[in-house]
């Protein structure tokens, strides 16, 4: 189960009223790059045949089946202070992560 922090979870709602498209879901992606072998992707897309989906504070999510088998177990946060990251993600399973916190291995 992926979970999203309650500011990570009203920043995608807002986010996705301003995009104006109910058919659109939060894509979270890993692909390879980044400072640590691989990187986290979100982007707002049509669901596909092959895709998981899920839920969470009222946020559809899909992800491909090898996305969602290194991002499980996920909490995404989101932090827009005056030294905040934007998203976070938090991965448990992460060896290794950057300083900037969009990659891991």
């Amino acid at each position: 189960m992926i979970r999203l922090s309650e500011q990570a979870a009203a920043k995608l709602t807002a986010m996705k009223e301003e995009l104006g498209d109910e058919s659109k879901f939060v894509r979270l992606f890993v692909e390879s790059g980044g400072c640590s072998g691989s990187k986290y992707g979100m982007s707002f897309d049509a669901p596909r045949d092959n895709d998981v989906r899920l839920e969470d504070a009222g946020v559809g999510m899909v992800l491909d089946p090898e996305s969602y088998e290194r991002l499980k177990d996920v909490r995404i946060d989101f932090d827009d202070g005056l030294h905040g990251k934007g998203f976070e993600i938090i991965n448990p399973h992460a060896s290794s992560t950057c300083g900037c916190g969009k990659s891991f291995n």
